[in-house]
C-alpha cells in the first residue's frame, strides 16, 4: 500500500513503473534543464582552458606599467599647456626626422616579434630563431640611434637641469629607452632559450609573454612619439 503524498507526483510515478514492465519499451527520458548543462544558475560546468600564470603576471605588470606612463605623460601634458612658448627659447630642437626614422625600425620589430611567435606555433625552431634575432638587432638600432641623438642634444644645452622641457623630455624618452633596453636583455635570454630547443609547438609561453611586453613598448612609443616630438 503506497501512500500519497502528492496526486501529480504519484501519477507520473505510476506510470513509469507501467513503461519499465512494458517488454521492449525505451526507458523513459526526462527533458533537458532549462539552462543547459549545468546547476541551473547559467553557468557551465565545463571549465575553459586555464590562464597561464605567466601571462596573468605579465598583463599584471604592464597594466601597473600603463598606470606609469599615464602619470608621466599627464604631468608632460601639464607643464605642455602651461607654457606659453614651446620649446621655450634658447633650446634645441628635438630631431624629428631622425627620430621618425627609428620609429619605423621600432615598428618593423613588432613585426619580426610577430613572425618569430608565428614560427614556433608551426613548430618551426629555425624560424623562432630568426625572428628573435631580427628583433634583438632591429632593437639595439632603436637604442643607438637614441643615444646618439641624446648626446647632440647634451652638447647643444639640453640637460635635465635646463628647465621643464629638458627634464620632461628626458623622463619619458629615459624611461622608454630603459623599458626597450630591459625588453632586449629579455629577448636575448630567450634567444638562448630558443638555441637549445627549449621552445615548442606545444611549450611557447615564454615567447608569447616576450611579445606582449615587446608590443608594450613598440606601441607606448607610438604614443610617446608624436606627445614628445610632434606636439
Amino acid at each position: 500500500m503506497r501512500t500519497t503524498l502528492h496526486p501529480p507526483l504519484d501519477q507520473e510515478l505510476q506510470e513509469v513503473e507501467e513503461l519499465e514492465q512494458l517488454p521492449g519499451s525505451p526507458p523513459p527520458s526526462f527533458p533537458e534543464p532549462p539552462f543547459g548543462p549545468d546547476d541551473g544558475d547559467g553557468h557551465h560546468d565545463r571549465a575553459g582552458p586555464p590562464l597561464h600564470n605567466a601571462r596573468l603576471a605579465v598583463l599584471l605588470f604592464l597594466g601597473a606599467e600603463g598606470m606609469f606612463f599615464a602619470g608621466l605623460l599627464s604631468g608632460f601634458v601639464v607643464f605642455r599647456l602651461g607654457s606659453p612658448v614651446w620649446p621655450p627659447p634658447f633650446q634645441p630642437r628635438l630631431p624629428i626626422v631622425l627620430t621618425a626614422l627609428n620609429t619605423v625600425i621600432l615598428l618593423v620589430s613588432g613585426v619580426s616579434m610577430h613572425q618569430a611567435l608565428r614560427a614556433i606555433r608551426r613548430g618551426s625552431r629555425q624560424g623562432l630563431v630568426k625572428g628573435l634575432w631580427v628583433t634583438a638587432l632591429l632593437g639595439t638600432v632603436f637604442l643607438s640611434v637614441q643615444g646618439y641623438e641624446w648626446v647632440r642634444l647634451v652638447g647643444f644645452g639640453l640637460t635635465l637641469s635646463s628647465g621643464v622641457y629638458g627634464s620632461t623630455f628626458y623622463t619619458l624618452i629615459g624611461c622608454h629607452g630603459v623599458h626597450v633596453f630591459g625588453a632586449v636583455i629579455w629577448l636575448l635570454i630567450v634567444l638562448t632559450l630558443a638555441r637549445k630547443e627549449r621552445f615548442s609547438m606545444q611549450n611557447h609561453v615564454g615567447v608569447e609573454v616576450l611579445r606582449m611586453y615587446w608590443y608594450f613598448v613598440v606601441g607606448l612609443w607610438l604614443v610617446l612619439f608624436p606627445l614628445v616630438y610632434l606636439y
